[in-house]
């Protein structure tokens, strides 16, 4: 049994349907399963509730042998520490009672760089990893960059103002990963059982692209003219706050992105292994065209 928490989550849509179609057996943790496709629904086990929940993390857990672990970092959390850190503390003491054999978690490229200790939403990533190693569990941190999907997030103003805004330095090159690509990465690490200790993978995309470079390449997709303009960190946190974030956290958003201006993304040598198959354009052709066509 392999437990699946956030299965409605960007990366945990893909997850489930690709380990239900190599036959394994999922339960999945969901505070609203009525999002969970029917199709879904009827081949997999259910635990309703949140995953930070002491006794819906222990329901999870009971006989399962691997469990994919996601920290939502939601923005009205009163930290970072509190929305990675402190979520997890329940789960690593069910892992430990229930004696689950493997954990796989989404976390942030970073670790051994002079910024990892001032990287905000990344430093309480890392900090959350240490927290799953310490149980002595074996666990996989699956370390990425950030998503192509994110983008999603501003196909109104692609739309409305043929732009999209990012703190990120528009000349400095850096990977960008697609969330399907983050997906078969943690599927193969649930099903294989012959590691252990604790580690990192990286899923790093094909490609090295500045924001500039990205901005080119939605245009010649979109057939109209895209640009790309860099916002002030003030900005970005007022913007944040704005919708509802609260302060540490929108400060912890900015502080992520300075480390990554630093070359943070950077330091991960691309590797066989660390370069995921989907492109940018063939991410934006497939994901990012439809969604600003709706």
């Amino acid at each position: 049994m392999i437990v699946i928490t956030a299965p409605t989550s960007t990366i945990g849509r893909h997850l489930v349907t690709d380990l239900l179609d190599l036959g394994a057996a999922l339960r999945l943790v969901a505070r609203d399963p009525s999002r969970i496709a029917p199709g879904i629904r009827e081949r997999v086990e259910i635990v309703v509730g949140s995953h930070r929940d002491a006794a819906v993390i222990d329901r999870a857990c009971d006989g399962a042998r691997a469990v994919f672990w996601l920290a939502p970092g939601d923005g009205a959390e009163p930290s970072p520490e509190a929305a990675f850190v402190d979520f997890t503390r329940p789960a690593c003491e069910a892992f430990v009672r229930h004696g689950v054999e493997r954990v796989v978690g989404i976390s942030a490229l970073g670790r051994g760089t002079p910024m990892a200790t001032r990287a905000g939403l990344v430093t309480a990533s890392l900090a959350m990893d240490d927290l799953i190693a310490a149980s002595g569990v074996a666990y996989r941190a699956v370390v990425c960059p950030s998503f192509m999907h994110n983008l999603l997030r501003h196909v109104r103003a692609i739309k409305e103002q043929g732009r999209f805004f990012l703190m990120s330095d528009p000349e400095l090159k850096v990977p960008t990963v697609a969330t399907r690509d983050i997906a078969a990465t943690a599927a193969r690490l649930l099903l294989d059982d012959g590691w252990k200790g604790s580690g990192e993978v990286a899923c790093l995309g094909p490609e090295d692209l500045s924001p500039t470079e990205m901005a080119e390449i939605i245009s010649d997709v979109l057939g109209t003219e895209v640009g790309y303009q860099q916002i002030p960190g003030a900005a970005l946190k007022d913007r944040l706050m704005g919708f509802g974030t609260t302060a540490p956290m929108a400060q912890a958003m900015v502080d992520m992105f300075d480390a990554k201006n630093q070359g943070m993304d950077n330091a991960a040598p691309r590797t066989a292994e660390s370069t995921t198959p989907t492109t940018f354009r063939q991410w934006c052709e497939e994901v990012l065209k439809p969604a600003v066509a709706a």
